[in-house]
């Protein structure tokens, strides 16, 4: 009886031996997924279900172009001493949009151009500096439309008329530049409450009929102001106001969500901007406008600015 009992059970655990090849080969067979989960020596995702989506693996193409930078050095001429950090101030990020837009472009991703229209007083009405920003651009990115509408002698005001306005609009930019503030501190009675209203005049007005296109502000390059006694030959010096519309305009733009580059503060400040200037010999005789390579040199300076900006978006 104990031999039967013995063979017994030596049989019932042959058959439990086979039941349990039989249970694995059919894991194979219907369940590869949870097999290799049981057996690989590192955890992968289960089977997904059924009929779902997977979420697609960008092309390699496009995951090449997302992390592009583009080579940019900020240059300035021997003469210009203490300058400053030529970026954009750009705390929450209003400038991506743009950048965004501009990697599609470069990666060839979107055949759509990009609009910048940059508005302001003569230094952008002479053409050389937007335009020099302008031709920059489009060689880098490719499909880039840089629209300058400048007029001489203007300030916030000027852009209030309605027609102006609505021509602004009407070119449907996705970054709007607006660099004002030579001719407001050139007014001796200047005040920068009331400088403060009129770039809110414009801005509201702008907004008004561009509702989410990014804003940024630019600060002037810096200027002379003259003096004549009597007959005496006419002397030229700093303008002290500059500095004061300089500090308004940053303010404005922190208090209303702006982008803003300070172009005085790059090129020199209070202490350096115009010294570095003349010494260098960008300035014509009137000490307020500039020759054609210190306008160049500003559209550079602009370009350089914005380069810095996608080369941090496109490296994050």
């Amino acid at each position: 009886m104990a031999k039967n009992n013995t063979t017994g059970g030596v049989l019932m655990r042959k058959n439990s031996l086979l039941s349990f090849f039989v249970l694995v080969l059919a894991g194979i067979l219907f369940a590869p997924c949870s097999l290799s989960r049981m057996m690989a020596q590192d955890r992968i995702p289960v089977c997904p279900p059924l009929n779902k989506v997977q979420k697609g693996v960008k092309p390699l193409r496009e995951m090449i172009w997302a992390n592009d930078t583009i080579p940019v050095q900020t240059s300035f001429p021997s003469a210009f001493r203490e300058t400053g950090r030529n970026e954009i101030i750009d705390s929450i990020a209003l400038l991506t949009p743009v950048l965004e837009r501009l990697r599609q472009v470069r990666a060839g991703l979107s055949e759509d151009t990009v609009r910048i229209v940059h508005i302001g007083d003569s230094h952008i009405r002479g053409h050389i500096y937007p335009q020099t920003t302008g031709m920059r651009l489009a060689e880098t990115f490719g499909a880039v439309s840089y629209i300058d509408k400048g007029v001489n002698g203007a300030t916030c005001l000027t852009f209030t008329h309605p027609d102006r306005i609505a021509e602004i609009a009407a070119l449907k930019p996705e970054l709007l530049i607006l660099s004002f503030g030579t001719n407001e501190s050139h007014n001796r009675r200047y005040n920068s409450n009331v400088h403060y209203n009129q770039m809110d005049e414009l801005v509201r007005l702008l907004r008004a009929a561009l509702h989410d296109v990014p804003i940024l502000l630019t600060t002037p390059p810096g200027s002379y102001e003259s003096f004549r006694q009597r007959r005496r030959r006419r002397t030229y010096a700093v303008n002290p106001r500059t500095a004061t519309a300089v500090e308004t305009i940053r303010r404005y733009a922190g208090d209303h969500r702006l982008l803003v580059w300070d172009m005085y503060d790059v090129v020199g400040g209070k202490k350096r901007a115009c010294k570095n200037w003349t010494e260098a010999k960008l300035m014509r005789p009137d000490h307020v406008h500039y020759l054609p390579e210190g306008y160049i040199l500003q559209g550079n300076l602009l370009y350089q600015a914005l380069i810095k900006a996608y080369n941090d978006y496109v490296s994050h």
